[in-house]
């Protein structure tokens, strides 16, 4: 499955928050996220993000798709995090 994950946390949580989503999925933007997680890595993410988060403040946003050939993605200026993996 194909995800886009936002977040907005608070300043003292950010950095655990980055460091748990790099785990799983590609930085492409300040607080966004996006790649290919299978149902249990989405759910396991999910669990660990809540553990972060102080829900009376924070915020996770999720948008997940079956795969990235049914988005469009169009970049202006400078891409921040290129999702190209290549050896």
């Amino acid at each position: 499955m194909y995800i886009i994950l936002v977040y907005d946390i608070g300043e003292k949580r950010v950095g655990k928050m980055l460091k748990l989503c790099r785990r799983y999925l590609h930085w492409i933007q300040n607080s966004v996220f996006e790649g290919d997680l299978s149902s249990l890595d989405l759910k396991k993410l999910k669990q660990e993000a809540a553990h972060i988060m102080d829900k009376s403040h924070d915020s996770l946003i999720i948008f997940s798709s079956r795969n990235n050939k049914y988005l469009y993605k169009e970049i202006l200026g400078k891409e921040k995090g290129p999702t190209d993996n290549f050896l």
